[in-house]
């Protein structure tokens, strides 16, 4: 008896918990890219110079035969954790499009998030198509979006401020609410 009181009380806080939360979300790689990206981050290690010189410059591997150079470690890392927006209650999902550096519509964004897979801001691994469809959906059909009529409703309440200026609006792509910013908290 009392373990399915708990396991009721737990429901309940699960259940406010996924309604009430904002959180972000990020693509990272398959296990198959990271595999291959590990491969060739050893393969430099192992192959790397240990001069005084290159290692007072942070161990830069050339790049090209100009001053290009870059760290075997940076390598590794980038495009690892890409952020792919935000959830918040009482709001539309809201993308990052980083400036269309991964991608520059739904379609492309689709692709990219199935291409690889997805975590929350907590390490948990999602569901690919669960997650998309949780972001397609969230805050619809009427949650917030940063708009002209958004800040006029909030300077109504005597809740304007630095960001209210149109620069700071989100972008609608594809019917998808995108970030002004590519910097979220």
């Amino acid at each position: 008896m009392i373990y399915f009181v708990y396991q009721k009380i737990t429901d309940i806080f699960v259940l406010q918990t996924e309604q009430t939360m904002s959180t972000n979300y990020y693509r990272i790689p398959t296990v198959e890219e990271m595999e291959s990206k590990k491969e060739k981050l050893i393969k430099q290690i192992k192959y790397l110079d240990l001069s005084p010189s290159n290692i007072e410059c942070g161990f830069q591997v050339p790049i090209d035969d100009q001053w290009g150079s870059e760290s075997p470690w940076e390598t590794f890392i980038n495009g690892t954790n890409i952020h792919l927006g935000k959830r918040s209650n009482g709001w539309k999902f809201c993308w990052n499009f980083h400036n269309n550096k991964y991608y520059s519509n739904k379609e492309e964004l689709l692709k990219f998030i199935r291409d690889g897979r997805v975590v929350d801001e907590y390490g948990e691994e999602q569901n690919v198509n669960k997650f998309i469809l949780m972001a397609l959906n969230w805050g619809e059909p009427d949650g917030w979006v940063v708009n002209g009529e958004y800040r006029k409703s909030e300077r109504m309440k005597g809740m304007g401020s630095f960001f209210d200026d149109p620069k700071y609006d989100d972008r609608i792509i594809d019917g998808l609410r995108v970030s002004s910013s590519i910097d979220f908290c």
